[in-house]
């Protein structure tokens, strides 16, 4: 679809606690879309200025870093552990489903 990158394969990202599949070579806040739709019904700019993409995220076993999943690219191994209260609010749907 024309909302997401082109991507030949799935990755496997860590959102709070919780294994998901999502495209590659695409920014956070798409993939977490491809996940729970009802992203698209969140606030947010997509442009870096509003912060309610903001999350938090180690890789490997470096250092939590802070950024706005508007702006990175998600990557395979990825481990989200924190989220804003909009993310967090339009994502619980996916969440929930997983428990």
């Amino acid at each position: 679809s024309d909302l997401y990158e082109p991507y030949e394969k799935l990755i496997s990202i860590e959102v709070l606690g919780r294994r998901f599949e999502v495209p590659e070579n695409n920014l956070l806040l798409r993939q977490l879309a491809f996940v729970a739709s009802d992203i698209a019904w969140g606030r947010y700019c997509w442009n870096g200025e509003c912060r309610y993409c903001e999350i938090h995220y180690t890789q490997k076993d470096g250092p939590e870093l802070a950024a706005l999943s508007c702006r990175i690219k998600g990557v395979a191994g990825m481990r989200i552990t924190k989220l804003a209260p909009e993310v967090r609010y339009n994502f619980a749907g996916a969440l929930a489903a997983k428990d």
